[in-house]
């Protein structure tokens, strides 16, 4: 059966992905980021999944706003990479996996998620960025192929964070009933705390990002209890895209070993945290 083996949660601010792209993370302004992924990323350069699941949002770019679904799953072949308005990123398009999205649909759908299917989607720097924050230099292709698994978290009523972890309770058991002997990696996006407009623009909470750091980890029950009113007065508007890494954490087990984070602030006008996750059991 297939195997969820690490969860990555990681932040995916878009000037993240600009200064990749620019040559800049040895400027003194992003070096501390950068120098903070380098251990997530040898790690999982050598643990690359079979395939990748990265649970994030579209920021307009993939999907019209007069059609936002709570939760999407895509079951293309290939998703391009969009052109926010500016160009796209110069990274490749991704590989889809067909086959374990159709299992994924369906057996989410069975457990209760009614799931909008998309057959043709453009990924934006939701997904992209953290696939960089990834692999820095992928070359032409991506390490593995992808699925993305968008979850609303731009327009009221957001999912609340108890069902974003019910969802990834969900996919875990979807995964491990794949029926082909293959290795996931689930990627959790977003955050850390932010607020891009209104009179707390700007706002940035060290304080709550270091408790969810922690929980993510330990206590995941305990950030699922939040309310969407707690979690965007404790994180910011925008930082309740935080609901997107309980996807990840609940797909994997109960306990698992925490492999490297970090936290930095700021990046842009927002907080980034990246937290990278074994879902293997320690060897005895």
């Amino acid at each position: 059966m297939a195997e969820v083996i690490w969860g990555l949660a990681t932040s995916h601010v878009p000037s993240i992905g600009a200064a990749m792209d620019r040559g800049k993370a040895e400027d003194p302004n992003w070096k501390a980021l950068f120098d903070g992924y380098a251990p997530a990323r040898a790690w999982l350069a050598e643990h690359t999944p079979d395939v990748a699941i990265v649970v994030y949002n579209d920021h307009a770019n993939g999907i019209d706003l007069d059609f936002v679904p709570t939760f999407g799953l895509g079951t293309a072949e290939r998703y391009e990479v969009a052109d926010e308005g500016f160009g796209r990123r110069p990274v490749p398009d991704v590989i889809g996996d067909p086959e374990l999205s159709f299992h994924l649909v369906q057996s989410l759908v069975d457990d209760h998620f009614d799931l909008t299917v998309f057959q043709e989607l453009a990924v934006d720097h939701g997904f992209t960025v953290p696939l960089s924050v990834w692999t820095a230099d992928p070359g032409d292709a991506w390490p593995c192929p992808v699925i993305p698994l968008l979850v609303n978290v731009i327009q009221y009523p957001q999912p609340t964070a108890a069902r974003c972890y019910e969802l990834g309770r969900a996919l875990g058991r979807a995964i491990r009933s794949y029926p082909k002997d293959i290795t996931v990696g689930v990627l959790g996006t977003g955050g850390m705390s932010h607020q891009l407009a209104g009179s707390r623009a700007g706002f940035i909470n060290p304080d709550f990002d270091s408790m969810w750091m922690e929980a993510i980890e330990t206590d995941p029950a305990r950030l699922a209890a939040m309310s969407r009113e707690e979690l965007i007065r404790q994180a910011g508007s925008e930082g309740i895209e935080l609901i997107m890494w309980l996807v990840m954490r609940g797909a994997m087990d109960d306990r698992v070993t925490k492999v490297h984070s970090d936290y930095f602030v700021p990046a842009s006008n927002t907080a980034a945290g990246i937290a990278l996750f074994d879902n293997r059991a320690p060897s005895a």
